[in-house]
């Protein structure tokens, strides 16, 4: 599991919209830029800013902040890396169009789960998911060791005890995704597990907002782990579309509630 970074903290404020003068905090350096990052993020995430509009200038987005011109511009500056602004000469920062952000950047999911995330993202999750995940747990179910089958088999334990509606649970739950898709032995299926992991961490936390879950889900893990550990790809496969196509029904059921 990941720890979160100074950056991932972000500066809330009293009422919803406000301008919160950032610097008042006494944050400086690393944890100022993330701050206003993550400000301009979720504003971005939440259609606060829409695609094609530019971001005051400058000045005035520092001194509504209160905070120096230099972190405003480290912070624009990770916003560009995430593709969600573009700032060229003269012309200011502009709000690129969606599918130039990078959706799958841990941060991101973060500031758009932070408000009312569109069922067009939650879709989107969970179509990669099912693409990814299922094939992940065949693959792990002929490569793990037995450190990642003691690692998931831990990850299950804390689930049942903490359950999914806790910060522990749900960080066991991505412990068990990140470790599956490791287990795979594929470079590039390694590198999308911080992805992935924070796509189900944030989902889950989603559809337990309002309402606990009408199931338990620990149950479809379990399955999923005991195919890895028999050494069966394709029941591994099989009950991995079951555990995300359940959890999608899940979600819609959340967003219905």
């Amino acid at each position: 599991m990941t720890a979160k970074s100074d950056d991932d903290i972000p500066e809330t404020s009293a009422e919803e919209g406000a301008v919160v003068p950032l610097a008042k905090s006494g944050r400086t350096g690393r944890r100022l830029r993330g701050a206003i990052a993550h400000k301009l993020g979720v504003s971005i995430l939440s259609g606060e800013f829409a695609p094609g509009d530019v971001l005051s200038g400058e000045i005035a987005f520092a001194e509504a902040l209160n905070v120096s011109r230099s972190a405003y511009r480290e912070a624009v500056q990770v916003l560009t890396a995430k593709g969600l602004v573009e700032a060229r000469p003269k012309t200011g920062t502009r709000v690129l169009p969606r599918d130039r952000w990078n959706l799958l950047d841990p941060d991101v999911l973060a500031w758009a789960f932070s408000g009312e995330p569109d069922q067009q993202l939650i879709r989107s999750l969970f179509e990669l998911r099912l693409i990814i995940e299922p094939a992940a747990a065949g693959l792990a179910a002929a490569k793990r060791d037995r450190d990642e089958l003691r690692q998931m088999k831990d990850a299950l334990a804390l689930m049942r005890r903490h359950s999914l509606a806790t910060d522990l649970g749900r960080q066991a739950d991505r412990l068990f995704h990140d470790t599956i898709l490791r287990a795979t032995r594929n470079d590039a299926l390694v590198v999308l597990s911080a992805s992935i992991g924070s796509a189900v961490s944030w989902t889950t936390q989603y559809k337990q907002r309002s309402r606990a879950l009408p199931r338990d889900p620990i149950p479809e893990h379990v399955q999923v782990y005991d195919a890895i550990a028999a050494g069966d790809p394709d029941a591994a496969n099989a009950a991995m579309r079951v555990l995300v196509e359940l959890a999608l029904e899940d979600t819609r059921w959340a967003m219905e509630g």
